[in-house]
């Protein structure tokens, strides 16, 4: 995975299709016409919609773009093969699927020359993955490299919703009933540091967990919590605030004063400092400012709007 594309010429003319695309959408929508919505996992992009669907979905979980057409017979190969993927790799990425006759600014923006062609985006990123009917095993391995590439680089633990979170599986079976986990034991002792305000004993106790089931959502949300208070247990509160106040451009303390403030219930606070930090800087600062960002998602959760509404803003400042 290499090479980045600009993607701002994408996001400023997508801008521009939406209004006349949003006129199309209410009438089909008044008329009683309207499709059933996609799957969270395999969606269909096309100009208008490529800020929302892809860009700002980025910030979340790494979205893999599929270039195809009705008459390419290598992507009739590929097309299903991916779509299969996304559904087994269970909201790990996105599958977004642009046709290429009916979106060609999208085409011209990625520069592609031949199709199939398969790039990711990651945090506002644009990579090209690879060109024509890859095998399944390559396109696994590169599957695996990116959703790595995305949580070591980019701090994108975010999960999509797909049917086997949902209480089925992709055949559309209910689950039996899901005993104790393993970690049970090891997550109740954890919570027990926490509220014993023995935060590195819970931090600790989280990441056991976390080394061996990478994806377990309470241990994330535990050690978010855990690593946020121990933080702030060891900060001057009204020194940080003067601070803050006093030194606007001053990354580290626009950082310690996110912390405050989320603890002290001010979560849009919160988070808004932290978008200005990443709109402010450039280079490691900016990936630092992001990441604390992305760490505070993980203690607020995925679906409060705040987080949403956070979500997007950053979204638009990286792009």
């Amino acid at each position: 995975m290499s090479g980045v594309v600009d993607l701002a010429a994408v996001k400023a003319a997508g801008e521009a299709k939406a209004k006349a695309e949003q006129a199309r959408a209410d009438a089909s929508r008044q008329g009683g016409g309207a499709a059933a919505a996609p799957s969270s996992l395999v969606i269909d992009v096309d100009e208008a919609g490529f800020e929302r669907d892809v860009l700002t979905r980025s910030a979340e979980v790494p979205v893999v773009i599929d270039f195809w057409a009705e008459w390419c017979e290598p992507c009739k190969q590929l097309g299903p093969l991916l779509e299969r993927l996304a559904v087994e790799y269970n909201g790990r990425f996105v599958l977004a699927k642009v046709d290429v006759d009916a979106n060609q600014m999208l085409m011209q923006q990625f520069g592609i020359q031949g199709i199939p062609a398969v790039f990711a985006v990651v945090a506002g990123q644009a990579l090209p993955l690879f060109q024509g009917a890859a095998p399944e095993a390559q396109i696994r391995e590169t599957l695996d490299q990116l959703i790595q590439v995305g949580e070591e680089r980019f701090g994108l633990t975010g999960i999509v919703v797909g049917p086997a979170a949902e209480g089925e599986d992709p055949a559309g079976h209910v689950p039996a009933e899901v005993p104790a986990g393993p970690y049970d034991a090891l997550l109740e002792a954890a919570a027990q540091a926490l509220d014993a305000n023995d935060f590195g004993g819970a931090v600790q106790a989280y990441k056991n967990v976390l080394s061996d089931d990478p994806a377990n959502a309470e241990a994330k949300l535990g050690l978010a919590q855990a690593e946020l208070l121990g933080r702030v247990q060891k900060m001057d509160p009204q020194q940080v605030r003067r601070d803050a106040a006093e030194k606007p451009d001053d990354l580290t303390t626009q950082i310690a004063a996110a912390d405050l403030d989320l603890v002290g219930g001010h979560v849009e606070d919160a988070f808004g400092r932290l978008v200005e930090a990443v709109r402010r800087s450039f280079g490691d600062d900016r990936d630092a400012a992001r990441l604390r960002l992305l760490e505070l998602f993980e203690v607020i959760g995925p679906d409060d709007p705040r987080v949403t509404a956070a979500r997007a803003a950053l979204a638009r400042v990286l792009f």
